[in-house]
């Protein structure tokens, strides 16, 4: 069986060196592509580095900061064309923590899309002020209401897909990025009939570099779940 973990980067020189090595023990099948949108940091530098140690990280180098959803969409595509059978994605500081991919790992034997939840057992999430918990768990709320989509935590980022999901989305055609980016792509594997579980995890904050979230993500996020509804009564998925 051959894994691929996905690792989108921008700015992330802090962090991301120390994420590869502890994912790589997680089972040596793995190997990490990181997407990288042009860093100023020196992210790339420092991940070519690491290339040269190991022959399971590779590199993705894009020529700028072209958002979360279409780096997850070219590493899809890269595992697609590469014959990966399991595909995780996860952020690169620390906030999905690689401990829980064994967890995945076995979930995935028996699921079509295993998510890790901040809400599947209560709220586990460390560090965010109050206003950034608030608009998380009213999004989900939001989106479970408007969409019917079963799920605790839907713009939960840490994900882990048998390559069966990726070959069923048309993947050119999921165009949203950031929270709304994790509802369309769990949205439309739910109404593809996909089996879709998910397991608990504790959500930590970063600690280092800035995060990402701004306004133009939480209003697309907004606008998606109603188009998503409308597409499905179209039948236009």
């Amino acid at each position: 069986m051959k894994i691929l973990v996905i690792i989108p980067t921008y700015n992330e020189h802090e962090n991301v060196g120390k994420l590869i090595g502890i994912v790589l023990k997680q089972d040596e099948r793995i190997e990490v592509l990181v997407v990288d949108d042009n860093s100023p940091d020196g992210t790339a530098l420092l991940v070519s580095g690491l290339m040269e140690q190991n022959d399971r990280i590779h590199l993705i180098k894009r020529s700028g900061k072209l958002g979360l959803g279409s780096a997850y969409i070219c590493g899809f595509k890269y595992a697609l064309e590469r014959d990966y059978d399991i595909v995780f994605e996860m952020d690169a500081d620390f906030s999905h923590h690689p401990k829980y991919i064994r967890r995945f790992l076995k979930a995935a034997e028996t699921n079509d899309l295993v998510i890790g939840s901040r809400y599947l057992s209560g709220v586990n999430v460390i560090n965010w002020p109050l206003i950034r918990l608030i608009l998380s768990t009213g999004a989900s709320l939001y989106t479970r209401l408007i969409t019917g989509l079963p799920i605790k935590d839907p713009t939960s980022g840490f994900k882990c897909f048998r390559r069966e999901v990726l070959e069923a989305l048309n993947l050119d055609r999921i165009d949203s990025d950031g929270y709304s980016f994790q509802i369309e792509v769990s949205y439309k594997a739910w109404k593809k009939g996909l089996k879709i579980t998910e397991i608990p995890i504790i959500f930590i904050d970063r600690d280092q570099g800035a995060s990402k979230m701004n306004k133009r993500i939480i209003l697309e996020a907004i606008f998606i779940v109603w188009w998503l509804r409308i597409q499905s009564v179209l039948g236009i998925l």
